[in-house]
């Protein structure tokens, strides 16, 4: 392997790490450092490179599969391998990929925020019940209304921040996300992952621990990030 490939193929570093493993295969895959039609590293070399389990490099290569850009072979020389036309995003979505830093910049700092001030207000019973109830309707939503449920969530860690105007920031800047967010697909492994972070998200808030709160929803927003980067970028 030359160095491109050392550089994008290297350890994974956080706690996102299926959604990290789905990013730098697809960096590998869009800059050419595995071309189409070749095969990837074995598994093998593969988890040890990126620094994770076979069983998370797995489903991450089943998440590109599924999303058209790598397909397996059986047989002697089977593997995983580039496929020779992988899919691109839609016009609409490839239009506005400009937008993708400056807003994952905004919401990091926008939503970061508000989850430490949730925490460190006291909360009314009606507003535990409110962030409590989008917890559940997020942990229970099918694919097709999981985007809109998570949206509801996030929106309501900013309603019980106590700032309007900053409610209205974190709707705004959902909204723009959202257009980019439905130029990749759904990935049942995310949307797992994604809903434990939430738990130990609403948990911080919840027993008023404004640092876990904002580490807590940093961590969620990175798996996010990581995902729309590779899928996008």
């Amino acid at each position: 392997m030359d160095a491109a490939s050392d550089a994008l193929l290297r350890p994974v570093r956080t706690g996102n790490a299926f959604e990290e493993t789905v990013e730098r295969l697809l960096q590998a895959i869009k800059l050419g450092v595995v071309p189409p039609g070749e095969r990837l590293p074995a598994e093998r070399e593969l988890a040890s490179r990126l620094n994770v389990s076979r069983v998370t490099l797995r489903e991450a290569l089943h998440a590109l599969q599924e999303s058209g850009f790598v397909e397996s072979r059986r047989g002697r020389y089977g593997g995983t391998f580039v496929c020779t036309a992988p899919p691109s995003a839609a016009p609409a979505v490839t239009s506005r990929v400009d937008d993708l830093e400056d807003a994952l910049t905004l919401r990091s700092v926008l939503e970061s925020g508000a989850a430490e001030f949730a925490a460190g207000r006291d909360l009314s019973d009606h507003e535990r019940a409110h962030l409590t109830a989008r917890l559940s309707e997020c942990d229970g939503a099918t694919l097709g209304e999981y985007r809109r449920k998570d949206s509801r969530l996030h929106l309501a860690v900013a309603e019980i921040s106590g700032s309007p105007s900053l409610t209205a920031a974190v709707a705004d800047v959902r909204m723009r996300l959202n257009e980019l967010l439905d130029g990749i697909p759904l990935l049942p492994k995310n949307i797992a992952h994604s809903n434990r972070q939430h738990a130990i998200l609403v948990d911080a808030i919840l027993v008023g621990d404004p640092p876990g709160a904002r580490r807590a929803m940093a961590q969620h927003l990175e798996g996010t990030a990581s995902l729309l980067r590779g899928f996008l970028g």
